[in-house]
């Protein structure tokens, strides 16, 4: 793995100060021991300076998450959402008054 791929990767991550992304300029690698990479990094917005310490395998992303089988099989062939799902969802929300408890517990 090349410096340049966890500098490019370390853009997609935003300062815990401000919010702004890092630059790929404002990424410096300091060291690498096999899959450890140790960076200096700035935000080019609120300067404010960060060490970071990440550990980056290469190979194929695992995915994580608390879904059992038959539940990610129901959600892959449920298919994509549409524009009327998300519409009715916005409608729904619009007057929803936050109380979980009137929604799901029966009367």
């Amino acid at each position: 793995m090349e410096d340049n791929f966890i500098r490019k990767f370390m853009t997609s991550i935003k300062c815990s100060s401000c919010g702004q992304h890092y630059g790929m300029s404002n990424v410096t690698v300091l060291g690498r021991q096999e899959d450890l990479w140790f960076l200096s990094v700035f935000c080019p917005a609120c300067y404010t300076p960060c060490l970071v310490a990440a550990i980056v395998k290469e190979g194929k992303p695992t995915r994580i998450t608390d879904l059992t089988d038959a539940e990610r099989q129901k959600f892959n062939e449920s298919g994509k959402l549409s524009i009327d799902d998300s519409l009715d969802m916005y409608n729904f929300l619009k007057s929803f008054n936050g109380n979980f408890s009137e929604l799901f517990i029966p009367k």
